[in-house]
């Protein structure tokens, strides 16, 4: 654990803050999920229309990823760090208000623009404060794994509030409680400094344009590596969310489970996802970003499969449900490194909102997918794995065309200009090879 304990105080204050500010954001995010039972009965709600509202905040997200983005970029990361954890907590704060569908999607959807920023941001700011590349995929792999504790959180809270609180009550006690941690991530933040790397090209971005860092991201030689990110990105998120948003009904109407066994189940998965981003977390440093997706990727569509399909004793079950969240979630263990060792310092935060957010409204449209099909034509047992299946298609193909780019120095990634042409790409890493120097081959 040298790796971690070679951090200065301000690196241990950026990975501490990322942490915590990822999982509250995937908590208020993740809560939803395990409350549609009890608002398709409280609203009467459709499960298309309960998939849709996970659709606009996903589409919500895009734009407040791009937006924090140009801003970060602009006037720092920590600076619009501490808006985006304000907006989103105060916003699911706001949703325990909501008395129709309508209002609880507007106050979603302003929730998504928070969401996007924190999650975004902070997956920049820690792979930017590393400055050990051969450690940057285990940092932003950890930093990644508090998805999983965010979600562990959410399900926490759902068993205990469900199990003390009459149901009318405890949906909305659920999204009160997440302004809370919030508090905490303030706290953590509150002496943070800004990477160097912001610093030393503040110059250059005061220079340029306000509109710049988009242009660059989407022209160019970083067009095409935007495309297969975002695609790449979309996804392993689509078919997450297409699992995880009806994981909790699928558990409680097909498997016939109460609130308490739902959660015993959904600890299981999420306990086997901690373990799934650990393994990635070694895998993506040891034996590089293109295998380690494709291997996870392909053996998670198998798990899923087998999850769903499978008639088999509880014991068993638990095994596979532990097995599918560790392959799962240990696929996501190195995007935020290949996303940031794709864009050079300048247009960093930029890229990185751009491409990962594109991915999430790509991936938006999977949840409301599978609630299609299991509403109109299929049951939840088939279309959440088939939904599935599609996006780590997407995983393989994207891991398969983008250049490998473990061990870049981020330092070494030249800049760009709007319009500049990229290089002929193929794969195996020559495409970075020409465009950064230092690049492994």
């Amino acid at each position: 654990m040298s790796w971690l304990t070679s951090l200065s105080k301000n690196e241990k204050r950026a990975f501490a803050g990322a942490f915590v500010g990822h999982a509250v954001d995937v908590y208020d995010f993740m809560i939803y999920s395990f409350l549609i039972p009890v608002l398709l009965q409280t609203w009467n709600m459709s499960k298309a229309t309960a998939g849709s509202i996970v659709t606009w905040t996903l589409i919500a997200s895009l734009v407040g990823a791009i937006g924090a983005g140009l801003l970060a970029d602009r006037y720092g990361r920590v600076r619009i760090l501490r808006w985006t954890i304000a907006l989103f907590a105060i916003s699911c704060f706001a949703c325990g208000f909501a008395n129709s569908p309508t209002q609880f999607a507007i106050l979603r959807a302003v929730q998504g623009l928070g969401f996007g920023g924190e999650s975004s941001l902070c997956m920049v700011l820690v792979t930017e404060m590393i400055r050990n590349p051969a450690h940057r995929g285990k940092f932003s792999a950890f930093t990644a794994s508090s998805y999983s504790f965010g979600w562990a959180a959410a399900a926490l809270a759902y068993s205990t509030l469900f199990n003390w609180l009459p149901p009318q009550w405890a949906w909305r006690v659920c999204l009160f409680v997440g302004i809370l941690p919030a508090l905490l991530v303030i706290w953590l933040r509150r002496n943070l400094q800004e990477p160097e790397s912001f610093s030393q090209t503040l110059a250059t971005r005061c220079a340029a344009g306000p509109g710049s860092a988009l242009r660059t991201v989407l022209s160019g030689r970083l067009a095409a590596r935007t495309f297969w990110c975002s695609l790449l990105s979309g996804g392993m998120l689509g078919a997450y969310y297409a699992i995880a948003t009806w994981m909790p009904m699928w558990l409680k109407t097909e498997r016939g489970l109460s609130v308490t066994g739902t959660g015993v189940w959904l600890a299981v998965t999420i306990g086997g996802s901690i373990a799934g981003y650990a393994l990635g977390a070694w895998s993506t440093d040891r034996i590089g970003r293109r295998p380690t997706y494709i291997i996870f990727a392909l053996g998670a569509f198998v798990l899923s499969i087998a999850y769903m399909r499978v008639d088999a004793p509880t014991p068993v079950m638990l095994v596979l449900g532990f097995l599918l969240g560790v392959l799962m979630q240990g696929t996501f263990s190195g995007v935020a490194a290949t996303i940031a060792e794709t864009y050079p310092h300048a247009v960093r935060a930029t890229g990185y909102g751009v491409a990962y957010n594109v991915g999430r409204v790509i991936g938006s449209v999977f949840p409301f997918t599978a609630g299609w099909l299991a509403s109109e034509h299929l049951t939840l047992t088939f279309a959440i794995p088939l939904v599935a299946g599609v996006g780590y298609v997407f995983v393989v193909l994207a891991a398969w065309v983008l250049p490998e780019t473990n061990g870049i120095a981020l330092d070494d990634i030249e800049p760009v200009e709007p319009g500049e042409a990229e290089p002929h790409a193929q794969a195996g890493g020559q495409a970075v090879a020409q465009a950064v120097p230092n690049a492994p081959r």
